[in-house]
């Protein structure tokens, strides 16, 4: 498994600015609209984003930096610190790993409840075993909940299974499918970055460009969030890099979607070009009145 800080190029000291940055300028030049047909930079951009997504969040980073590559289990390693209930299982035939006490991941089927059906049971079932795979998600479906269709093989034979995933997932959310008595599917999610809103927890963030005479007089600008457009109410005189706070427009809860996280509007100004003889001439007074008055 790749070394998240390596993908992005960064050192295990960068802060969030230096790990935003390495993310953006990798982003460009592996994106598959900008490579088509190149599988070896549609695999790229995957990793990109799975280190960013990680990277990111400060909870997961810490995880990360603790647990390496099995950080999406660190809750489970806490649970089973000082012994060793852990026992391989394949999967597609590559060797996994998966606790041989279900006790330990009540806490897992409380958090998400069950799927298919099923209910949030938090029980001890030792004998069941424990199947595990990956599964992406936009931020748009994790915005508003999604259905994926997992296959699996038990028994030489293939099943397939329809998961729901419940909006406010995040990168790291675990998803826990009952297929029957003897066996559960344990989804592991990860939200694709978003080319347009970063996100922190359940908080948004974004940016918009907006005229520079709007932001000298006031004015109003179109704020586009993930399923809808809110209007932002531009102060006189706003500059560049004020950010903006508008409630209850970031990503729902997990199991608490009538709550939801803010989201945070920086403005950019964009400077006016080819300006009229006149607007030069209104902008010359403008600087000649200020000259005056400092």
């Amino acid at each position: 498994m790749a070394d998240h800080y390596n993908t992005l190029g960064v050192t295990k000291s960068a802060d969030e600015k230096e790990i935003r940055q390495a993310f953006r300028r990798l982003a460009r030049k592996y994106h598959p609209d900008l490579n088509p047909g190149d599988k070896k930079a549609e695999e790229s951009f995957k990793q990109i984003n799975e280190a960013y997504e990680v990277l990111s969040d400060s909870d997961n980073r810490k995880k990360y930096d603790r647990y390496g590559g099995n950080w999406k289990h660190a809750d489970q390693f806490q649970a089973h610190r000082g012994g060793s209930g852990y026992t391989p299982f394949t999967w597609g035939g590559q060797q996994r790993t998966t606790s041989a006490d279900f006790g330990a991941f009540g806490g897992l089927e409380d958090l998400l409840g069950g799927f298919g059906g099923g209910s949030a049971r938090p029980r001890r079932s030792p004998a069941r075993q424990r199947l595990e795979t990956s599964v992406e998600v936009s931020l748009e479906e994790a915005f508003s909940g999604a259905e994926r269709n997992v296959t699996i093989t038990k028994d030489g034979k293939e099943r397939r299974i329809e998961a729901s995933i419940p909006a406010g997932v995040k990168t790291g959310s675990v998803v826990r499918i009952s297929l029957d008595k003897e066996n559960q599917i344990f989804l592991n999610v990860t939200v694709e970055p978003h080319l347009r809103f970063e996100r922190k927890g359940n908080d948004l963030y974004t940016e918009i460009e907006v005229p520079f005479e709007d932001a000298v007089l006031g004015g109003e600008a179109d704020v586009y969030t993930l399923n809808s457009a809110v209007q932002l109410k531009i102060p006189p005189e706003s500059q560049n890099g004020q950010r903006f706070r508008l409630a209850g427009q970031g990503m729902p809860r997990l199991n608490s979607t009538e709550s939801r996280g803010n989201l945070y509007v920086t403005l950019r100004p964009s400077m006016p070009k080819d300006l009229s003889e006149e607007e030069r001439e209104l902008l010359t007074q403008l600087k000649q009145l200020r000259t005056e008055r400092e």
